[in-house]
């Protein structure tokens, strides 16, 4: 870190049992990770090294770890904090999110003079809505005001998926966007020509932001709610040509043996919020599910897949 610069922390603090599963979200915001966990510190030990230890390590509560991320002001941390907090909910960690570095009342601000016009693909270009655009006649803009939830067009997996989108939705198509965070990609969608678009996810305050957003766009064909496919909270019905999932490998793993079901024969998935590193075991559970990859994208250590069944 240099003196130069600000940086934010971004510390979770959660139950030994989560901290695998924790780490590894975190990781898909940087591999810099600074991991607090003290399980395995002996109390017996304090007899053998006395004041070598502090004692604050052996009083600390051995149930609890946490891990910790430094992302640079510059690199809109508030994007990371918000994907962070919206996969611990995906993968129901009960976890506490803290951020230092920033005034609280500053945060929601601090970052927008970062986040300018991205263009994701060959047409889509995602524009915050306090950003002016002028686009090219070929250009499709997506007004976003992310509030709190994910989804800006800044992570590489929500480039990733829009850049899909493009070239598998086609003017008429119906499509399904599963943890819609700020109703993004269902918005790309419906700009790109698909007629109607769901866009679901488990957390009511990332809902309400997609409405929001629907509203932003004057897109009234995406239709919002919240609902979690794994459960079943508002019943989703089937057929739709395109859907997307950018969420976490865990999760498109536990949703490959039932995403077809709300596919259409011929319907293409498309997948993202995977490290590099657990691309492989989520295609083979994908290839268990009878889907296979048509089209993949990489991008600074993220994947992305379309798949179709056959």
């Amino acid at each position: 870190m240099t003196d130069n610069q600000n940086w934010i922390q971004i510390k979770v603090t959660c139950n030994v049992a989560d901290l695998d599963t924790v780490t590894g979200v975190m990781s898909m915001v940087d591999n810099g990770l600074m991991i607090e966990d003290y399980s395995d510190v002996d109390r017996e030990l304090d007899g053998v090294y006395g004041d070598l230890i502090d004692e604050t390590i052996l009083e600390a509560d051995r149930t609890v770890a946490s891990v910790s991320v430094f992302i640079p002001e510059i690199k809109s941390p508030a994007e990371s904090l918000l994907f962070i907090r919206s996969r611990l909910n995906e993968l129901q960690i009960d976890a506490e999110v803290t951020q230092t570095g920033v005034k609280e009342e500053d945060w929601a601000d601090s970052w927008k003079q970062y986040y300018k016009p991205i263009k994701t693909g060959d047409r889509l270009v995602i524009v915050p809505v306090w950003e002016t655009y002028d686009p090219t006649p070929d250009e499709i803009t997506v007004l976003m005001d992310p509030g709190m939830a994910f989804g800006t067009g800044t992570h590489e997996t929500t480039r990733l998926c829009a850049a899909l989108l493009e070239q598998y939705v086609t003017p008429g198509c119906t499509m399904l966007d599963v943890g819609c965070g700020s109703g993004i990609l269902a918005i790309c969608a419906a700009k790109l020509g698909a007629s109607q678009c769901f866009a679901c996810d488990i957390d009511p305050q990332a809902v309400k932001v997609a409405v929001e957003n629907t509203q932003l766009n004057d897109t009234p064909n995406v239709k919002c709610a919240v609902s979690d496919l794994l459960k079943q909270t508002e019943k989703v019905e089937g057929g739709y040509q395109v859907a997307a999932a950018n969420i976490v490998a865990d999760v498109i793993i536990r949703l490959a043996p039932d995403i077809g079901a709300y596919l259409a024969e011929d319907g293409v998935l498309i997948v993202s919020g995977i490290i590099i590193e657990r691309a492989e075991e989520t295609v083979s559970a994908l290839n268990e599910a009878g889907f296979r990859v048509i089209d993949d994208r990489r991008e600074n250590g993220w994947y992305a897949a379309a798949v179709k069944r056959g």
